[in-house]
């Protein structure tokens, strides 16, 4: 029998933190709702837990799970992906810390940073995170306490080598994050590649559902975990136990699931190539992304997200109300095929920003429906 280290990527998925219930033998663990634990005289806790703020669980189930899917020591689930960043950025900075951040990143991290973060005194400066020799001078120039990466990056899809961010983080003495959120750990190990924290929106592609808010933080490093979890106690913005409970139920088909995103937004990728309404498509999976190597060596898929850059503003605005499958709306990796507008919806925050998404740009997240039908209600939107 195998050792649970042992095993491969999908049975972690399904097995990881799930062992059936003591008392039932229930092979699906029940769902603990309980606000607070008796104790066995004062002090005596029954396996640590005592009340559903510090410890529940459900969610040190999940938690397990996340730490096995990232190869790391330890995970800590959160009540959505900024409260996770939140956390960490706290954890490991202090005012006169700066932030070195991509400048293609979900606007949401950008806001953090900017208009929250900011004003408590921590700097901030963008670079374009999947140019290596650019990182490289910004980090000479004034290192940073901590390096941002998000790849596949949010939404134009670029892609940053982990490896070697990891390298010049490590030589400046600065923690290197990896927003693992679109590749997830079914396609993409920042860990194993050398990053020290991951970080995660499970809202998107670990739900996958669109049913469930959650945010995880993964990392390896004792301390930095130690106040990782401090804060997750003592601040407070822990996953419930049925946001817990969805989200362990939706890793568990993540390997499948991520197969059949990445297959047909392939497809969705090629078709929007050729397509004379189209004037860029942007995926990493695609031979003419400027990406395309370093992807294929890093991540094993290409994921489900494909953005596409129409002939202007109005254009894209068009298409992404004319859709009928894909459904006009925030967020992604759920099963379901979502068309998002970001300049006006997802990244309106960062209007004016070096974070600003071009107008006429449209990102699509694209589900697990039949390919044929996702490519029909494309070229007609498209006719519009």
């Amino acid at each position: 029998m195998t050792t649970p280290a042992a095993r491969g990527f999908a049975s972690l998925a399904v097995h990881a933190g799930q062992e059936p219930d003591e008392s039932t033998g229930a092979v699906i663990p029940p769902v603990h709702f309980s606000t607070t634990y008796a104790q066995d005289g004062i002090g005596g806790l029954r396996q640590g837990y005592e009340y559903g703020r510090s410890g529940n669980p459900t969610r040190t189930a999940l938690q397990a799970q996340l730490a096995a899917l990232e190869g790391g020591a330890h995970a800590f689930s959160f009540a959505s992906g900024l409260a996770a960043e939140d956390a960490l950025l706290r954890a490991a900075l202090q005012p006169g810390d700066e932030v070195l951040l991509g400048n293609d990143v979900y606007g949401g991290t950008y806001r953090l940073l900017a208009r929250v973060l900011g004003p408590w005194g921590v700097g901030l400066r963008t670079v374009a995170m999947s140019d290596t020799d650019a990182v490289r001078a910004a980090v000479a120039a004034a290192p940073p306490r901590l390096l941002w990466v998000e790849t596949p990056s949010n939404p134009l899809l670029r892609i940053s080598d982990i490896a070697a961010l990891a390298e010049i983080g490590r030589e400046a003495g600065a923690l290197v994050v990896v927003d693992n959120t679109f590749a997830t750990p079914a396609l993409q190990q920042p860990l194993a590649l050398g990053a020290d924290v991951v970080v995660h929106s499970t809202t998107k592609y670990l739900g996958g559902h669109s049913d469930v808010v959650g945010g995880a933080v993964v990392l390896n490093d004792d301390a930095l975990a130690a106040e990782v979890g401090f804060l997750q106690f003592a601040v407070g913005g822990v996953s419930g136990p049925m946001d817990a409970w969805l989200t362990t139920r939706g890793i568990k088909t993540l390997d499948v699931r991520m197969r059949r995103h990445s297959e047909n937004a392939a497809s969705v990728a090629a078709f929007l190539e050729g397509h004379e309404r189209v004037a860029r498509v942007y995926y990493p999976g695609l031979a003419a992304h400027p990406g395309h190597e370093l992807a294929a060596r890093q991540m094993s898929g290409f994921g489900g997200i494909v953005s596409v850059a129409l002939e202007s503003g109005e254009a894209a605005r068009r298409f992404a109300e004319s859709t009928r499958l894909f459904t006009l709306a925030e967020s992604l990796g759920g099963v379901e095929s979502l068309v998002n507008y970001p300049d006006a919806m997802t990244h309106a925050s960062v209007r004016g920003t070096d974070a600003a998404v071009p107008v006429e740009v449209v990102r699509l997240s694209v589900g697990i429906e039949d390919e044929a039908d996702l490519l029909a209600d494309l070229e007609q939107a498209l006719q519009v």
